[in-house]
């Protein structure tokens, strides 16, 4: 027996909260749907956005995708996504279709207005512990390994046969938000999604190559520049590096080349915390800075800190936006760090 025919025959996996069969008869009733993630989307927003989109379709369901033009380009990594069925401007009868939030966990972190009134009716899917619940329905999965897996789960409980190109946006999320299966979100239920969904069709080598091998080199001129600025607090506890304008103009790179580049930083032996600060590119953003928080273990829950200063995230990784200097985003972050150690 197959994994995905092993699957039809399991029940549905533990830790899911009540809301799961609600949701699942929205899906099932509702005709009309418009999908959204947050703002500047990774590997887990994108690969849950396409893949419900597509599951949806499979269902005969009329959904679009809703993304901000300003989102565009994607970053180099993720414009290998067939976004067809994608608009940019929210529909004027909101109050008719279900909108479908996916990996947001605050509604602010969508910048479209529109979506925030009242009569919109939202299913709310997300696995961000500090999910503000802002939803009609809020399926919430803190223990879910990604978004992508809520998005699987909900798919196999709707007896849709992934597709391989449903198969692929799912597993681009769930190897990005385990961190190549290295985070410690990574449990049993990824590693059995992962079997299903290469059975599905996935090309695990060619998936790794577009997203972590298959780079720019301006995106390798600005890893350099950042390691260059890497300083180290508090015996090591602290690992934080800066790319200024200057970085990204003197190497070529786009906004979106500093993905990744916080990995470096959090796999130095001693760090408790690794932070990436770079100042944003727009004219809107003149004078801000947005910094990537990871933790290496569990000793400091960095969506605290992110949540201190306006952002979140999760326990391991977080961000948030910040106006502050160098030296008092380095304060804010030392002190921030030594109130949990």
């Amino acid at each position: 027996m197959s994994a995905v025919e092993a699957g039809k025959t399991r029940p549905a996996f533990g830790g899911y909260p009540d809301t799961r069969a609600q949701v699942l008869d929205e899906l099932r009733q509702a005709d009309r749907f418009v999908l959204v993630t947050h703002e500047h989307p990774d590997g887990d927003a994108l690969g849950s956005l396409v893949a419900m989109h597509r599951i949806l379709r499979a269902l005969g369901k009329e959904s679009v995708m809703l993304m901000s033009a300003d989102e565009f380009p994607l970053p180099h990594e993720y414009r290998f996504f067939d976004l067809d069925g994608l608009e940019s401007v929210p529909p004027d009868d909101l109050e008719d279709p279900t909108v479908i939030f996916l990996d947001c966990g605050n509604i602010d972190r969508n910048p479209a207005e529109a979506l925030k009134q009242d009569g919109v009716h939202i299913l709310n899917l997300d696995h961000h512990h500090d999910n503000t619940r802002f939803g009609t329905v809020d399926h919430v999965v803190q223990d879910a390994s990604c978004t992508a897996e809520i998005v699987w789960d909900l798919m196999r409980a709707l007896d849709v046969e992934p597709t391989p190109e449903i198969a692929e946006a799912l597993y681009v999320g769930l190897v990005t938000d385990t961190g190549k299966f290295m985070y410690e979100n990574t449990g049993v239920r990824a590693h059995l999604m992962a079997a299903e969904l290469i059975e599905a069709g996935v090309d695990v080598h060619r998936i790794y190559r577009r997203l972590y091998e298959d780079m720019p080199y301006a995106k390798l001129e600005l890893l350099g520049r950042a390691l260059a600025h890497v300083q180290r607090y508090d015996d090591g506890a602290l690992t934080y590096a800066r790319l200024s304008r200057d970085d990204f103009r003197m190497s070529g790179a786009e906004e979106s080349y500093s993905e990744g580049i916080i990995d470096h930083l959090r796999s130095v032996e001693g760090t408790k915390v690794a932070a990436l600060a770079r100042e944003l590119l727009s004219e809107a953003g003149a004078g801000r800075k947005k910094v990537s928080l990871r933790a290496t273990d569990g000793t400091v829950d960095v969506s605290i800190i992110a949540r201190v200063a306006g952002g979140g995230g999760h326990r391991q990784a977080a961000g948030f936006s910040t106006e502050l200097t160098d030296e008092e985003l380095v304060a804010f972050l030392r002190d921030q760090v030594a109130l949990q150690l």
